[in-house]
Formats: C-alpha cells, sequence, structure tokens
C-alpha cells in the first residue's frame, strides 16, 4: 500500500468532517483561548496566604495596624490574599460577626475573580462531545443514505459518511479533554487558595478579637 494515502493533514480532516467542524472550530477556539487566559491569570496572581499569617499576626500584636495595613496595600495588586487580609484589618473595629462577613464578602469577590471563565470551560466540556455524536450520527445517516441509493455497494460509497461520523467524534472529545482537564487544575488551585484563606483569616480574627478583649481589661 502506498504510505502516502494514509496520512491526513488537519485541513483534510476537517473536511472530511463536515458541517458540524465549524463549531467544533470554535469551541476549541474557545476552549484553547480560556485555558490560556486563566493559566495566565492564575500565574500572575500570587495565590499564597499562609506566608503573610505570621508578620500579620505580629503587627497584630504590637498593634501595629497602619504598619501592616500599608505592608499589605504594597502587594494587593497581585496578591488577592493580601486584599482580604487589608479588609480584614481595615474593618478590625466591627464585632466578631461583622467582621467574618465582611472577610466572607471581600474573599467571595477574589475567588470569583479567579474562577470567571470556568463556567465556560464546563458549557464546552459538556457541549463538544455532544456536537460530536451528532455528527457520528449525521455521518452514519449519510452512510446508509448512500448504501440504500446505491446498485452495487462498496466501501468507498459509505467512507465520506464513516470519516464524517469518527473525525466529528474524535475532535469533540478532544476538545472536552483539554476544556475538562483545565478546568478540574484550576479548580484545585482555587480551592486550594479558598482554604488557606479560610484557615488564616479565622486564625486572625481570633488574634484580634483577643487583643480587643486585652484592650479592655487593661
Amino acid at each position: 500500500m502506498d504510505n502516502s494515502t494514509v496520512g491526513f493533514t488537519l485541513l483534510e480532516l476537517f473536511r472530511l468532517g463536515g458541517v458540524l467542524m465549524w463549531p467544533l472550530l470554535v469551541f476549541s477556539i474557545a476552549a484553547v483561548g480560556i485555558t490560556l487566559e486563566r493559566g495566565i491569570y492564575l500565574f500572575y496572581h500570587n495565590l499564597k496566604i499562609e506566608d503573610l499569617k505570621d508578620t500579620i499576626e505580629k503587627h497584630i500584636l504590637e498593634e501595629d495596624f497602619e504598619g501592616a495595613i500599608t505592608l499589605l496595600e504594597g502587594m494587593s495588586k497581585r496578591k488577592p490574599g493580601a486584599l482580604i487580609l487589608l479588609t480584614l484589618l481595615k474593618r478590625r473595629e466591627l464585632s466578631e460577626y461583622r467582621l467574618e462577613k465582611a472577610v466572607e464578602a471581600e474573599a467571595a469577590k477574589s475567588i470569583s475573580s479567579l474562577e470567571s471563565g470556568f463556567s465556560f470551560l464546563t458549557a464546552l466540556g459538556a457541549i463538544s462531545p455532544l456536537t460530536g455524536f451528532l455528527g457520528t450520527v449525521t455521518g452514519m445517516i449519510g452512510a446508509f443514505r448512500s448504501i440504500a441509493e446505491a446498485v452495487d455497494v462498496n466501501a468507498q460509497i459509505v467512507a465520506s459518511g464513516i470519516y464524517e461520523a469518527l473525525v466529528t467524534t474524535v475532535f469533540g472529545l478532544a476538545i472536552a479533554i483539554v476544556a475538562m482537564s483545565a478546568h478540574s487544575l484550576f479548580s484545585h488551585i482555587v480551592d486550594k487558595f479558598t482554604s488557606e484563606v479560610e484557615t488564616v483569616c479565622s486564625e486572625l480574627i481570633i488574634v484580634l478579637t483577643e487583643s480587643k478583649k486585652d484592650e479592655l481589661t487593661q
């Protein structure tokens, strides 16, 4: 067999996949674009917060709140955790319950920014394989129609329909794998950040509360 007839270029595969390759092309561009954008965004922002705990706690115990605020303001642009702790210190005069709510609101805002685009990755991970399977159905319909209309049935008659069925399925699954893998990885990163925020903020709120009690008893 001539090996030159075995391989296909991406363009040839695209043509063999039929009309449903166009929405799959759009889905693939969207999946790659969102993955790159979220990856760069999460890489740009330092999502560590535990490294700030000891420093901020020391400032609180020394009642150097202005020093702590100045420190956090200098790093809040690239460090969402610093912005959350900044809210904690600026609202320190609130009651413990209201302080927790203020911190939760700021944390929710930061987490929402980090998770922007995640829902699109989930949607692409679900829609892409369904679109591919739709191409499978339409391709098989075309193949069987060719068989029904042919007088002398041979492999070449049904080949185009089978190509359409298989190619769209492969592309749909490939897009879903990229989208869902990215979503899982990014979700893990954000979940870890969320857990650290909850732990650190709870501990610092306790330190602030005890510091207020000490002031009242003096």
